[in-house]
């Protein structure tokens, strides 16, 4: 980020045709989302509390911290809700900044003529100032988003959530889970830091949702036990049949020969056994291979 290059003019706050302003009680009234102070896709500057700061390229860890976080965060989304990375918003008259993953209802807000506001924000904090950070947390509240958690992956990787009463961040346990209405089922916090649990999040996310790809899975793995059972139940048929047969005939059978038999599982070679069994007078015949 250079927050020192002063030369840059700050665009009027809301334009022409843009979406209509909020007004929260006791305040005067705040620029749609999506009124800039700067051009989105064409520059990186960011505006904070009317400071230029230019959003540089993000490298490892960060950038790879990041991806995690969207592809867990995209798969545990509930129905009506969509995600973002890097959405700039007019967080207020003299700010105008994105976090670097958000969720927010999908469609137009009725009351704006606009997106709706993102509801949960998220931020990886490398190299940043915690102090930068929490000004941002500070701003995403005011103009309206429910919760901002920040990834801290500086020396030991933590989660945090905002707390604006304390105005600081709180530690998350990374053996809890986060409950929001933007999830269909609760977030694992371990599942923002290891990549390995955010796969087992995603997994199971996915067969709550019935992916199409997974019953088919699902399906075909039922089918094959099922077939494997009825396959199992006809050689346990079989042996038992053969046992019994050679019983009732008063064929003696020793120990070991029975085990042979027990632990056939050739439905074709059970057959064999089973037609001599009719006429043998011996196991030793019964189980002869020519």
């Amino acid at each position: 980020m250079d927050e020192n290059d002063r030369a840059y003019s700050l665009k009027a706050p809301g334009s022409p045709g843009s979406s209509s302003p909020l007004r929260l009680p006791g305040r005067g009234p705040l620029p749609g989302v999506d009124d800039r102070l700067v051009e989105p896709e064409v520059t990186r500057d960011e505006i904070i509390g009317g400071r230029r700061v230019v959003a540089m390229p993000a490298e490892k860890p960060h950038s790879t911290q990041q991806g995690l976080l969207y592809s867990v965060l995209q798969y545990h989304l509930a129905p009506g809700y969509v995600g973002g990375v890097e959405m700039l918003t007019r967080q207020d008259v003299d700010s105008d900044f994105a976090a670097d993953a958000c969720l927010l209802k999908d469609g137009i807000d009725p009351a704006t003529g606009a997106r709706y506001l993102e509801e949960l924000a998220f931020e990886v904090v490398s190299k940043q100032a915690t102090r930068s950070v929490s000004e941002k947390a500070e701003r995403m509240h005011g103009r309206g988003v429910r919760r901002i958690f920040a990834v801290f992956i500086r020396g030991e990787k933590r989660v945090c959530e905002w707390s604006p009463g304390s105005r600081s961040w709180r530690l998350l346990d990374s053996g809890s889970s986060i409950e929001d209405r933007c999830f269909m089922k609760s977030l694992p916090v371990a599942a923002l830091l290891d990549a390995a649990l955010a796969a087992n999040a995603v997994a199971k996310a996915l067969i709550i949702q019935g992916n199409p790809e997974i019953r088919k899975l699902e399906i075909a793995v039922r089918r094959e036990g099922e077939a494997k059972g009825r396959a199992e139940g006809r050689v346990e048929g079989q042996v038992e049949f053969i046992l019994k047969l050679l019983e009732a005939r008063g064929v003696a059978v020793s120990e070991a020969q029975r085990q042979v038999i027990l632990s056939c599982r050739d439905l074709a070679r059970l057959g064999r056994w089973l037609v001599r069994a009719a006429l043998a007078s011996s196991a030793d015949e019964v189980l002869s291979e020519p």
